[in-house]
């Protein structure tokens, strides 16, 4: 996780996402900062590891705190990088994170696609593809910052198989990461079939997840907007499986859907409202997994 050295509203990644709002809330990197931190301190006293890094003023990245999309690590050894729609996010590739990167994890093999932003072509990590890691499946909605060209890259060098399809929100705009309307753990999938409007890509969609076992929590778009896609499945020390998602996203839960989700997963909810608002992203792209 990297803690923001200034979190603010962030101008050009909201162009395509419509989960940002400008709110003109005063003390705004204060008050992320405090979200953030009590976010790590809940996940440490559930007995996960987590290693913080410190983002650096210059250059100033404002969605320094959403690693995922820039980066992704593997059991196998790889560590991949990866081409961003927005020209100031390419920055968070700070060399003191990527030098921890190597040292800490010994990666044997770094996977570099950001040479297709020269191209246009945009994946942002597991904003963009959400993984089936044990099934070897990239599941991915088309929009500007997924591209199939990078996701048809990624998924020849990496051995995964691509699930692509288009998602919408309630008000008819393209979703424009795969993880705020669908996520896949070791044996739940919480996903928006409402938001794959084309028939033949929705059935294909909850085929694929029916057949790898999971065990499926269908939301709405509207709980979409309150960031009940974007959970992430998290592993304690001892093995204890935990889901991880806002206070938000947890609240806009029905009973029953909760009820499913606990019976597999320890839930913890961090309070995340301001980051949620002014980023437009909630728990799990705050959350870059490393496997070493």
């Amino acid at each position: 996780m990297v803690r923001p050295a200034r979190f603010d509203f962030n101008e050009e990644t909201a162009k395509n996402n419509y989960f940002q709002q400008k709110t003109g809330q005063e003390g705004v990197s204060e008050k992320a900062l405090e979200e953030f931190d009590a976010f790590v301190n809940l996940l440490r006293r559930n007995d996960v590891e987590v290693f913080v890094m410190q983002d650096t003023e210059e250059p100033w990245t404002p969605d320094s705190l959403f690693p995922n999309n820039w980066f992704s690590s593997h059991l196998s050894g790889e560590l991949v990088l990866y081409p961003l729609f927005a020209e100031n996010r390419r920055r968070e590739r700070k060399p003191h994170v990527l030098d921890f990167l190597r040292r800490k994890m010994n990666h044997t093999k770094l996977i570099d696609l950001t040479p297709w932003e020269e191209k246009g072509e945009f994946l942002e990590g597991t904003g963009s593809m959400v993984l089936d890691r044990d099934k070897r499946i990239a599941y991915c909605c088309r929009s500007p910052r997924s591209s199939e060209k990078v996701l048809a890259d990624f998924c020849s060098r990496m051995n995964f198989d691509a699930v692509v399809f288009d998602a919408v929100d309630k008000n008819g705009n393209l979703i424009y990461h795969t993880n705020v309307m669908m996520e896949v753990s070791t044996q739940v999938a919480v996903v928006c079939l409402e938001s794959i409007r084309n028939g033949e890509e929705r059935q294909k969609v909850e085929s694929r997840l029916s057949a790898t076992g999971k065990v499926i929590v269908e939301i709405s778009p509207n709980q979409v907007e309150h960031f009940a896609g974007n959970m992430l499945e998290l592993k304690s020390r001892n093995g204890a499986p935990l889901m991880i998602m806002s206070t938000t996203a947890r609240k806009s839960l029905t009973m029953q859907q909760e009820k499913t989700i606990s019976t597999y997963n320890k839930i913890l909810s961090p309070e995340l409202t301001t980051i949620e608002t002014n980023g437009g992203g909630s728990a799990r792209c705050m959350i870059a997994e490393l496997f070493h």
